[in-house]
């Protein structure tokens, strides 16, 4: 049965019978992007990119102005999504290089694992990156988290984007492949999605579409560079935005497919990104990385909002009314607590969920959180690599260790007697830029969120998987 949140929610709409919604659960589409810009689409702002489709799915939906990852980066960013979980909590702290003996532990909850569980057919298309022995029996791999079918790759499409030779179906090597990722990874999903429909046409479905454009090594359509080159610096800037240009085309394709088969109605899709925007040759090959954060303050690996506040739109046209920006606090952690919602699935008990279920958010209603929003990034770039969302204000502070990418019994002792200091404060709702650093003009709210964030850090801290030194 759907929960009474669900079913207030289908009523205040008017737009479906209680009874009819009990009986049909909503299909579920989530379309993950790698290193998308909060600023790099043009109804975010983008003074030059064109992404008609996205434009429209949030003229027929919901624009979220203030959409959070769950981390600055994409392994834990991914891990967090897939299990409502601070990624810390399953020790992915950091980006996993292939090899790597770090991953999601078959231990982890996932919701694609519930969704199964309760009859839903799952599909799960292109980059992975919650492992580092990607396709090797030695570590889980999308079917151990739930996907009935998956197409995909460790981490970026190589050799690039253009004509990718590593990605790997159901545990079986593909070989080199014509096209570029992200229509190769729609196409995928939608082929498999109509199998499905063929076979099981009442079944519900969930796919999880994470295309790796625009992380570099960015390659993209010739004629979709051209398109660009009189509003570029130069072929690389124009090779991003056509990079950019061409994921809005997959969605596009993803959209008129649901509507062709006669599923949009019933169907929630939701779009956005796994942290914010590569930094202009941070390192070697990063040399197409043009995405930008405007008007938000740093990139990837920040723990400042452009770090981890991503774009968000969502559409589902038999509940959600079109043309609304929300500027409630939604995190792609909030997914697992909402879809077992709409799916009628009961969590396990003992899970620790940060999360909270935002149905109230896609009727602008404020999200009832149990926990604020908390992001504890090791390796951050920016000096307060801790960061706290509560409501309209966000608070940060130092830690008085060095950098980690992950965490090991070597390092647990001084990790976890790691202390906070030099508190900023941010009012998020007149300060999107964390322009003006409000500490000292509220002392009395500082303190309060300097109590809140130690007692959230200390909670996280202790609960956080500490791996096995090899030493």
């Amino acid at each position: 049965m759907f929960s009474k949140l669900t079913a207030a929610l289908f009523i205040a709409t008017g737009l479906t019978p209680l009874a009819a919604v009990e009986s049909k659960r909503p299909n579920i589409v989530v379309i993950l992007c790698d290193d998308l810009g909060y600023g790099d689409l043009e109804c975010y702002g983008h003074p030059h990119i064109k992404t008609p489709h996205l434009n429209r799915m949030a003229d027929e939906g919901i624009r979220f102005t203030d959409f959070y990852s769950a981390a600055p980066v994409c392994s834990p960013s991914r891990v967090g999504l897939l299990t409502g979980r601070s990624p810390n909590r399953a020790g992915i702290y950091d980006f996993i290089p292939g090899g790597r003996n770090i991953y999601m532990q078959a231990s982890e909850v996932t919701f694609p694992q519930l969704l199964q569980k309760a009859g839903y057919a799952t599909c799960m298309s292109g980059k992975w990156h919650c492992n580092g022995k990607f396709n090797s029996g030695s570590q889980p791999q999308p079917d151990a988290a739930g996907f009935d079918h998956w197409f995909g790759t460790q981490n970026n499409a190589s050799p690039s984007h253009e004509n990718p030779n590593n990605f790997v179906r159901n545990g079986e090597k593909v070989g080199k492949l014509e096209g570029y990722s992200c229509q190769l990874v729609a196409d995928e999903a939608l082929n498999w999605l109509s199998k499905q429909q063929e076979s099981e046409p009442e079944q519900p479905f969930f796919m999880y579409v994470a295309f790796h454009e625009p992380h570099e090594p960015v390659a993209s359509p010739k004629e979709l560079v051209e398109q660009y080159k009189d509003v570029s610096k130069n072929e690389d800037e124009a090779q991003y935005f056509a990079n950019v240009a061409n994921v809005d085309a997959a969605v596009g394709k993803v959209l008129a497919a649901l509507k062709e088969k006669g599923l949009d109605e019933n169907t929630l899709v939701i779009f956005t990104s796994d942290n914010g925007p590569e930094t202009l040759k941070r390192y070697s090959r990063a040399q197409r990385s043009y995405g930008v954060a405007d008007p938000l303050r740093g990139m990837k690996l920040w723990t400042t909002e452009a770090g981890f506040r991503v774009a968000g739109i969502m559409r589902w046209p038999s509940k959600i009314a079109a043309g609304q920006t929300v500027k409630h606090p939604v995190s792609s952690l909030d997914f697992f607590p909402t879809f077992c919602d709409l799916s009628g699935i009961e969590p396990p008990t003992d899970l620790q969920l940060d999360g909270t279920n935002f149905l109230p958010a896609l009727e602008n209603k404020p999200l009832q959180r149990k926990h604020p929003l908390l992001w504890v990034f090791y390796n951050a770039i920016n000096e307060r690599r801790v960061a706290m969302r509560d409501g309209d204000w966000k608070v940060m502070a130092k830690l008085n260790i060095g950098k980690y990418v992950t965490v090991t019994t070597d390092d647990e002792e001084l990790v976890k007697s790691a202390t906070l200091s030099d508190f900023q404060l941010f009012l998020m709702t007149d300060d999107i830029g964390e322009s003006n650093d409000l500490s000292k003009n509220h002392p009395e709210k500082l303190e309060e969120l300097k109590q809140r964030l130690e007692v959230q850090y200390r909670e996280l801290v202790d609960d956080s998987h500490i791996w096995e030194s090899k030493k």
